[in-house]
């Protein structure tokens, strides 16, 4: 763990929408210099969690400090703490320069020019056109721009990937990858394609039942999944009810007819391979499958609330 004092933290966090509590006690902390996914199925309240911590949103209680400002402090770090949402909200009608220009009015004065991030997004191109005629990869590089003009040490951003093609994925990976590594830029991705989370993140959160279920160094969560072996055999249902009476061994609940999903924690491949030609069956499959954040993913969202 970091000893720097995080750029981020939430503590305890409670949120309800109604009667209907959404969070329930988050706790997050996000340290300088990581790239943090934010993943949760859909309508588990990242992007309230997000609005919340950017004072969008009140919430019943909890404490929340952003480079050591409360959420309606933010405008204190002048310009150090940026967020881009999903949907692009840049005036549709000004260009891109005069986009920029415009956001530079709220910049403290140490921003950069407008060229400058134009050129580091790719969009110089485009500088003369108005936002509403450009593509939504180009909105989305648009909106990063206004984010980079005041070198910001924060970026929050919610579902970075949607809407993009895979060249357009590629591109914000690389430039978020750069940003980090080149300027420090700390960022928190909340999305749920995990698979580009997986591929840039250091840090991973995941959200489930209104608090965070599991918060951690990459490395250290996929390192704690058990191992998922694939299986299919003449008899899978036979398969199945021997894999069940072996300690270690456990059947995923959405295992198929056709294909058997294992969880080991000690037993290879080869011991459940063996112990099933011992008892008669025919093996055609039997495949150790990478422990992955989706793998890690599926199986705290599937776990029965208590």
């Amino acid at each position: 763990m970091s000893s720097e004092p995080p750029a981020l933290s939430v503590t305890g966090l409670y949120k309800k929408y109604g009667q209907f509590e959404v969070l329930k006690g988050l706790d997050l902390v996000l340290y300088p210099g990581a790239i943090h996914g934010l993943v949760g199925l859909n309508g588990s309240g990242k992007t309230t969690t997000l609005e919340c911590i950017l004072g969008l949103q009140d919430f019943d209680r909890g404490e929340i400090r952003v480079l050591g400002h409360g959420p309606r402090k933010l405008h204190a770090a002048q310009g150090k703490i940026v967020a881009i949402f999903d949907t692009p909200s840049l005036n549709p009608n000004l260009t891109v320069r005069q986009s920029l220009r415009q956001a530079l009015l709220l910049s403290d004065g140490a921003a950069r020019k407008p060229a400058e991030v134009e050129a580091q997004l790719g969009i110089t191109k485009f500088s003369d056109f108005k936002i509403k005629n450009l593509s939504l990869g180009n909105k989305r590089r648009a909106s990063i721009a206004h984010a980079l003009l005041a070198n910001p040490e924060i970026i929050l951003l919610d579902e970075p990937f949607n809407g993009l093609d895979a060249g357009g994925v590629d591109e914000v990976l690389a430039l978020i990858k750069d940003l980090n590594q080149k300027q420090g830029t700390s960022f928190l991705l909340s999305s749920h394609q995990l698979p580009y989370l997986e591929e840039i993140c250091s840090h991973i959160a995941i959200l489930h039942d209104g608090q965070i279920a599991a918060s951690d160094e990459k490395s250290r969560l996929l390192g704690s999944v058990q191992s998922t072996i694939r299986i299919q055999t003449n008899d899978n249902h036979r398969a199945a009810k021997i894999i069940g009476q072996q300690a270690g061994l456990s059947l995923q609940t959405n295992t198929s007819t056709d294909i058997l999903l294992v969880n080991s924690e000690k037993i290879g491949p080869a011991d459940i391979n063996r112990q099933l030609v011992e008892q008669g069956l025919a093996v055609s499959e039997i495949v150790a499958e990478r422990a992955s954040l989706d793998s890690l993913f599926r199986r705290i969202t599937q776990k029965p609330n208590p």
